[in-house]
């Protein structure tokens, strides 16, 4: 245990390096920095290339592990409940904030204009619905819909609990060999990360700009300091109440994870790392790893819930809206329980914003003020999302643990 410490903190220290050159690389050589964004775009390919085969074969094996309908039942239901607190959590203190320090003062629309809008169809919850379930499961894994493959292979999983044992077995080191196979290759891209987050960075900071960012710095400086209270203050008071361990020293250890996060600004390409650092640093059994982490890509969203509460208040500001408290919290709860239908993916929230702001009655068109800077603020909020996803995971396995004795 304590040599895998040593490694990761090696890396850490690379990625802490990498991100200060890819900073000064960006800002001093944007030219170049652009250039190289194939290097960054590789680096993400690699590890998107792991996360369906590894999402299919740890549900699967996770439920093969637990051993029965009711043990699934009681993890299920612990993980859920735990994503649908922090993210609440994240939400309200994103409401609270945006009360106490108003933000965004009325400007006009009629120059403003958010083309993409447009292509976003109106929400529907049945249609949300029905997206979770695969009509062609090899569709649904050869396009990478995250939620569609969980569903099945916990279908398929609860199905074998039914198989002779003999066949439970062969199926059950069938997929654990493709688990263990795809983190092995995940440790061979995590010592690619400090490359991978230089050019990442870089190209962000050469494409964006720092005039964009200090244009918008008081949405921005809002943004962010809801995301660092929740993911210092909040999350480890969760962690600390539930799992009663120091929760700085946990997310100490396993910080290479919200590193990466923040570079890939996905948490679906993060997963692969998140799962081998949280068994090998973080102490967490593998079979609940292997059902909490992938399904906490797909439906915990903590930083993307503030970052819409955020976004959406400040929005109404900019167009002279004053929304009463008991709104605001209907806002909240719409953000929680949308927050399951964000795709892991970067930018995805910005989909998300236009529905809501359909479902309130706000002008779409307000989205251009903040999109230049979404690309900042979605590292920043994939981050806390995948942060979170760790807090949870822990939870869960001490409170599993607990219950074994």
């Amino acid at each position: 245990m304590l040599s895998k410490v040593k490694k990761y903190a090696t890396t850490n220290t690379l990625v802490v390096v990498g991100i200060i050159l890819g900073v000064l690389f960006g800002s001093f050589f944007p030219e170049l920095a652009l250039q190289q964004e194939v290097i960054g775009k590789v680096f993400i390919s690699f590890l998107k290339m792991l996360v369906v085969p590894l999402v299919f074969a740890s549900i699967y094996i996770a439920i093969l592990g637990l051993g029965s309908l009711e043990d699934l039942k009681n993890i299920g239901l612990k993980t859920v409940g735990l994503y649908v607190l922090t993210t609440a959590l994240a939400v309200f203190l994103a409401i609270v904030a945006m009360n106490i320090i108003s933000i965004g003062e009325h400007i006009s629309a009629d120059n403003l204009e958010y083309a993409k809008a447009q292509n976003v169809a109106p929400f529907s919850f049945s249609a949300m619905i029905l997206s979770f379930i695969p009509t062609n499961i090899f569709g649904a894994l050869s396009n990478g819909a995250m939620m569609q493959i969980i569903v099945f292979a916990i279908f398929l999983g609860v199905a074998s609990l039914h198989l002779k044992q003999t066949q439970q077995e062969l199926m059950l080191n069938f997929f654990t060999a493709i688990s263990d196979a795809v983190l092995v290759m995940a440790e061979w891209i995590i010592k690619l990360t400090p490359i991978g987050v230089f050019s990442l960075l870089s190209y962000v900071v050469a494409d964006q700009g720092i005039d964009v960012i200090l244009g918008l710095y008081k949405y921005v400086l809002m943004v962010l300091a809801v995301l660092i209270i929740h993911a210092t203050l909040t999350l480890p008071a969760v962690l600390a109440f539930f799992g009663k361990i120091n929760p700085y020293k946990y997310l100490l250890a396993i910080r290479e994870a919200p590193i990466m996060a923040f570079s890939t600004a996905s948490s679906a390409a993060t997963l692969p790392v998140s799962m081998r650092i949280v068994e090998e640093v973080g102490g967490v059994e593998k079979k609940t790893a292997s059902f909490v982490l992938p399904l906490g890509a797909t439906v915990s969203m903590d930083g993307t819930a503030a970052y819409l509460t955020i976004a959406v208040l400040y929005i109404a500001h900019l167009a002279g809206v004053d929304l009463s408290f008991g709104e605001q919290i209907v806002l909240g709860i719409t953000v929680v329980a949308l927050s399951v239908g964000v795709a892991a993916l970067p930018s995805a929230s910005l989909v998300m914003m236009v529905v809501i702001l359909n479902q309130i009655g706000l002008p779409t068109e307000y989205i251009a003020v903040i999109v230049a800077v979404d690309r900042i603020l979605d590292m920043a909020r994939t981050s806390l999302n995948v942060t979170s996803d760790l807090v949870v995971v822990k939870v869960v396995d001490i409170l599993q643990k607990r219950k074994l004795q």
